[in-house]
């Protein structure tokens, strides 16, 4: 079965659009705000992306673009403002940033609360031991998509294809909490199609055109593809589709599987932040 994730997408910004509705009632309106540095052209197809949806589901949105040769501390000033404003709920800064900026110390001046990319050193701790917080943005689509095709995960092995910190160890503990076994590996694991053989679920998030291949996957399995690369002028995920399809139980295909689910995940946090600013959590 091929997980539909514009179609999971459209259902949650629905239901989004109706809270946001009701919080506008109330005098109230989730505001984003997303910084830009420079002018990659990827980021600036990203940013309007996310600022074109936010007008879609009603929310508020400021888009901040500086130059390439902005200075640390003038980008930092800008966080402190962002953080102290009342209109804004979330705070998202484009990535990648140019390499005379510290993308850590950025990141760390963002106020938690308002941190809707969940990249926060404290948002990474809440998620590493259950607490609640706001979470990355990708690895909490992917949770979405296995729960609303009732894909049970307690009791089954994961396993995780790539150990980033925007994906990777994120949605390794997102299914750990929902009681699968997982396993994460990389470039350095040992047998590594022995480990991928034994998955129930597959979560590939490694970069690489077309990696996963049938040889890879026992039959009915979930394979979760998280890549995005362009070859020839297409876009490709990780996994070799054509084979994979024939064997797994379910797959997300590339694109319109868990891309969507991103920025849907992103007005989300925001929403959720936006709530959590006036009402008990």
């Amino acid at each position: 079965m091929i997980i539909d994730g514009k179609k999971v997408s459209q259902i949650m910004r629905e239901d989004m659009k109706k809270e946001v509705e009701a919080l506008k009632e109330k005098g109230f309106t989730p505001g984003l705000a997303v910084v830009i540095v420079g002018e990659n052209p990827a980021s600036q197809s990203y940013v309007n992306s996310k600022q074109k949806t936010c007008n879609a589901l009603g929310m508020y949105s400021e888009k901040h673009e500086l130059s390439a040769d902005t200075s640390e501390e003038a980008l930092l000033k800008l966080i402190d403002d962002l953080n102290a404003d009342s209109k804004i709920h979330g705070i998202l800064v484009q990535l990648p940033l140019p390499g005379h900026l510290d993308e850590s110390k950025v990141i760390e001046r963002i106020d938690p609360k308002k941190d809707v990319d969940g990249f926060h050193p404290i948002n990474v701790g809440n998620l590493s031991i259950g607490f609640d917080g706001l979470k990355p943005c990708t690895p909490y689509g992917v949770i979405k998509l296995l729960d609303h095709y009732d894909i049970q995960v307690e009791g089954k092995h994961a396993v995780v294809l790539g150990r980033s910190n925007i994906v990777g160890k994120p949605v390794s503990m997102m299914l750990l909490q929902k009681n699968a076994t997982v396993t994460v590996c990389h470039s350095r694991t040992e047998n590594l199609n022995d480990v991928l053989k034994t998955a129930d679920i597959i979560v590939v998030a490694i970069g690489r055109p077309g990696f996963l291949t049938q040889d890879m996957v026992k039959e009915g399995a979930v394979v979760i593809d998280v890549g995005i690369n362009r070859v020839d002028g297409k876009i490709v995920g990780d996994v070799k589709y054509d084979e994979v399809s024939k064997l797994a139980s379910h797959i997300t295909p590339v694109p319109g599987g868990v891309g969507p689910m991103t920025i849907t995940m992103l007005m989300y946090n925001t929403l959720k932040a936006c709530k959590e600013n006036y009402f008990d959590a």
